[in-house]
Formats: C-alpha cells, structure tokens, sequence
C-alpha cells in the first residue's frame, strides 16, 4: 500500500471523516484555552468540571425524562457555567486558593451527581454515553455544536486576550490599569466550562483531558511566548488527533486512547529536547566564566 493509499482509505468511511474533523475541532480548541489552564495551574479544573456536571445531567433526566445527548447538553453546559462561577467565588470571597474550592466544589457536586443519578433507572448508560464519549459515533449535529461553541471561545480568546494576559501573569497590574481582573477570571472559567462540556459530550473524559492539558504543557517546554505556546499546543494536538485516529483504523485499538498516547509521546519528546537544551545551556554559560543560577 502507497502513502496516498494508506491516507486516503479511512476517509472512504463517513464516520472516520466525521471523527478526523471532531478530533481537529477539539483538539485545536481545547490547546488554546489549555494554555491559560497551564499557565494558571489549574490543571485540576478540566477534570472537576467534567465530573461536576453530573447533576446537571441528572436532573435533565429526571426532570425532562429525556436521555438524548441533546437536551442534556444544556444541563450539563448550564451545571458546568455555575459551578465555574462558584469555583470563582469561593476563591475570591474566602481565604481558601483556588485549587482547593476546585477539590471541594468537584467533591460534593459529584457526589450529587452520583446520588441523582442512582434513582434514575438505567443511569449506567447514559453516564457511559455522556462520559465517556465516542469520537467514532460524532454525527454531524455534533460537529455543528463543536464548531458553533469552539468558534465563540475563540474569539472570545482574540477580543480579550489582553484582559486574560495581564490576569494570568500580573494581576496587580490589571488591578493599576483598572481592569476588572475578578470579572475576566471568572470569564476564563465560564470559558474552560464550555470547552470542558462540547469536548465531553462528544469525545468524553480522558479525552477532553489529555487534549486539555497535554499539548498545552508540550508547547510550554519549547516556547514562553503565549501565542506560539497556542499556535504550537493546537498544531500538536491536532497531529496527535489525526495520527491518533489513523493508528486506532489500522492497528484496531481504541481511539480515544491512541490520540492520548501520540498526544503523550510528543510530550515526552518534548521533555527530552527541552531538559537537554538547558543543560547544553547551562554548560555554556559555565564554560564562559558567566555564573550560573541554581536550580
């Protein structure tokens, strides 16, 4: 089989060419506002979020009595924005961190989550389904969400990427230029919500997280400059997607885990190159008689 073959095989088959474009989507989106959930540290959030929604979904089922992935979008979107909020609000309103109102707000709404959730007769699927996605199944009205909300977060990132910059890296100069930095981190979360939830619904949890946090973190070992950390994250993941996906076609495994293992193998070369490039660094420096930081 030529490489022309090998490429063009897979996309004789709609539901491959339906999930190459979902996992371009998604990874591209999810490497973007992955960069400020690095930069920030809140690498626990994607995950909180994920599970937090469970209530949301719950009560969709037992108030709508509908299991399609459809209506329970909105309640798992509107779960996750509210929870985001709180998340936010604790940390501002309290002297607990960040991190630990995540611990704790992900704890008791996935608690909840799973209380509803037991009186909803046949819940084992549907959580299967939301959960765990299938990147495979994507239908083109998953394609239509992916790319309607994908495209708002993106350009949410471009109209306020000064606002999330100095809010990342200085907020007490966002503070002296009277930026209401309390009022931009609340919308990064409301930002990480809604990728974390189109993500979810249709590639599911491991997933969403390794496409979250793990092209992010790779372009981070090569650039310090945000936007080529965004440029250089989206390429990755979307190369981790595509050969993930083309893997999982010819060797049969599973999808999902073949783009997290690509997407984890760039990571670790990308941890080589960076961790031999600052000792070649530091030699330099010690051979030009120029001193040298501890690290």
């Amino acid at each position: 089989m030529s490489v022309i073959d090998w490429l063009i095989a897979p996309l004789q088959y709609p539901f491959m060419v339906r999930a190459l474009a979902a996992s371009v989507l998604v990874s591209g989106l999810c490497a973007v506002v992955g960069a400020y959930v690095v930069l920030r540290s809140m690498a626990f959030l994607g995950d909180a979020l994920a599970h937090s929604v469970l209530p949301g979904i719950a009560a969709g089922l037992l108030i709508s009595g509908r299991g399609d992935r459809r209506s329970l979008l909105w309640w798992a979107l509107g779960t996750a924005i509210a929870v985001s909020l709180g998340i936010g609000w604790i940390g501002e309103r309290s002297r607990i961190r960040e991190d630990t109102a995540i611990g704790i707000v992900f704890a008791g709404m996935f608690a909840l989550g799973v209380a509803l959730l037991s009186t909803v007769r046949g819940f084992a699927v549907d959580l299967v389904h939301i959960l765990f996605g299938n990147v495979l199944g994507v239908s083109s009205w998953d394609l239509a969400v992916i790319g309607g909300f994908g495209a708002a977060a993106l350009l949410t990132v471009f109209l306020f990427y000064k606002e999330f910059l100095l809010v990342t890296f200085d907020p007490a100069l966002a503070s002296t230029l009277r930026i209401r930095a309390s009022f931009y981190r609340r919308l990064l979360l409301v930002l990480v919500a809604v990728v974390v939830v189109v993500s979810l619904q249709t590639v599911g949890l491991g997933l969403m997280l390794a496409m979250l946090i793990t092209p992010a973190t790779t372009a981070f070992l090569l650039t310090r400059r945000l936007p080529w950390m965004m440029g250089i994250g989206a390429i990755l993941g979307i190369v981790s997607g595509v050969l993930g996906l083309y893997l999982s076609f010819y060797w049969g495994i599973a999808s999902g885990a073949a783009i997290v293992l690509v997407a984890t193998g760039f990571f670790l070369v990308a941890l080589l190159v960076s961790r031999r490039r600052d000792v070649l660094r530091w030699r330099l420096k010690r051979r030009s008689g120029r001193p040298v930081a501890a690290e």
